[in-house]
């Protein structure tokens, strides 16, 4: 007894290595773009030689750029309602908590000003950003040739 079949009929079953592929090249893209996306407030901030703060809880940071754009975390805000839409952000917050990033390229009068915005909004602890103070390598290979 022969096997008789059709063998004219169609195959009914999906092929899925294609699909795998695709979805394997796809989540590769992602994966190398995903860094690229992110994206922050540019601002060069003064040198200091204090120490970092250590925090464990997501904080509310005013950035000011070197063109005078302000920005509450990564949203730009114009000066006439910084002080609206930081009491609406701190009404809800038991920390009043706010840090201040500001480009050391803009005025100090301008920085006072966004200052005198967020106590008005009843910022009751004011933090200033700064980056430590880096050292060049000409510095260090003075200090070694002294030694």
């Amino acid at each position: 007894m022969a096997f008789e079949g059709n063998s004219d009929r169609l195959m009914s079953d999906i092929n899925v290595t294609p699909f795998v592929d695709v979805m394997l090249v796809l989540l590769v893209i992602f994966m190398v773009t995903a860094p690229m996306m992110i994206q922050g407030v540019e601002v060069a901030l003064p040198e200091t030689t204090s120490q970092p703060l250590v925090s464990k809880k997501e904080n509310l940071i005013i950035t000011i750029n070197n063109k005078n754009q302000v920005f509450i975390n990564d949203f730009q805000v114009t000066l006439d309602f910084l002080q609206e839409k930081l009491k609406k952000i701190l009404e809800g917050r038991e920390n009043r908590e706010v840090y201040l990033r500001a480009d050391k390229e803009i005025s100090y009068g301008f920085v006072v000003r966004i200052m005198s915005e967020l106590k008005g909004a009843g910022v009751e602890n004011l933090g200033m950003v700064t980056e430590p103070i880096r050292h060049k390598k000409k510095d260090k290979k003075q200090k070694a040739k002294r030694l």
